[in-house]
């Protein structure tokens, strides 16, 4: 049957409006049950803190629970693993630390690729690292602590949450771009590491803001710089190391992912909704508290940050000849 002119184009656009039809539907309809939140750290730890703290502002936005699941073990691989695993529906995320984009290095049989195994939904924040020192070592800058190391070739330790954690590797960028000699000692996560800097049997830390903030306050540490590219108001009389060392970046980052081919509808859904959490002067405070830097954007944005992240450590991780444990 031929049909007139009028009435195939007619058909032919209504059509062509059904999968933007279908979009829309299927982000009016998520989230119809509860959602997991995969984290690859122990509860308490950075990414959990803001893993629930993000949970509980989508839990009242959406109208269904996230749920906040702790799966650590092989620096956030597990977790990152289960997550690629899981089906692409928006009902499994995973709250992404800057270990997805070391790790890619690091690790050289990995049984996914995060950059494309993974689809960015979201930047939530990024959070400076510190340059700190026990009270007992006398520099009080960073180039006094530079000039001391190099003139110690091998007598200051640094300590770190573990291989391939922010801490170990903005260490490890400071080792490269300085020349000195520190002995890295690698700890099970920031609360040990802190224990023996705070101690004295390791003499600096590069650890983030979240886990120093309190004992800088309380003078049991030194801050000598923040290791982000701006200063952090949360300690704005410390400079950062770029101002002594032109270049430097380190910083610990964080956000959400889903597994790649999630619908498009429902990952621009979680990253309106997260941007609008992201502009909440209650979440606003909280992170401030941790020294923290919004990171709203689109999901291109964060998956960005993902890729350049990735390349410049994967630099490091080869030119430091670092290995996994």
């Amino acid at each position: 049957m031929k049909l007139p002119r009028r009435t195939f184009l007619h058909l032919a656009v209504g059509a062509a409006a059904l999968p933007a039809v279908s979009r829309v539907a299927t982000a009016q309809s998520y989230p119809s049950r509860p959602v997991r939140l995969v984290v690859g750290f122990a509860a308490g730890s950075t990414t959990d803190i803001l893993a629930r703290l993000m949970g509980q502002w989508l839990s009242e936005r959406l109208g269904q629970q996230f749920i906040i699941e702790n799966r650590p073990g092989a620096a956030g691989n597990i977790a990152a693993e289960a997550v690629v695993k899981a089906p692409a529906d928006g009902y499994t995320l995973l709250m992404v630390p800057p270990a997805a984009a070391i790790n890619a290095t690091l690790y050289d049989k990995l049984s996914f690729n995060f950059l494309s195994d993974l689809a960015p939904v979201a930047g939530v924040v990024r959070v400076p690292n510190v340059v700190e020192v026990n009270p007992s070592v006398p520099v009080k800058t960073v180039p006094e602590l530079v000039a001391h190391a190099k003139a110690n070739p091998g007598a200051l330790s640094f300590a770190s949450a573990g291989i391939g954690t922010a801490s170990h590797m903005a260490g490890e960028l400071f080792k490269v771009m300085t020349g000195v000699n520190m002995v890295h000692v690698a700890y099970r996560g920031d609360g040990p590491a802190m224990t023996d800097l705070i101690g004295g049997q390791v003499q600096v830390g590069f650890a983030t803001m979240t886990a120093s903030i309190g004992h800088i306050r309380a003078d049991r540490l030194r801050a000598l710089a923040v290791t982000t590219a701006a200063r952090s108001q949360a300690l704005p009389d410390i400079p950062t190391v770029s101002d002594f060392i032109p270049g430097y970046e380190a910083s610990s980052w964080f956000g959400i992912a889903a597994p790649k081919d999630t619908p498009a509808a429902i990952v621009d859904h979680l990253n309106r909704e997260t941007n609008t959490g992201l502009a909440d002067p209650n979440i606003m405070g909280r992170l401030a508290d941790m020294g923290g830097m919004m990171l709203a954007g689109s999901a291109a944005d964060f998956g960005k940050l993902i890729a350049d992240e990735t390349a410049k450590w994967a630099k490091v991780i080869k030119v430091a000849g670092i290995k996994p444990q």
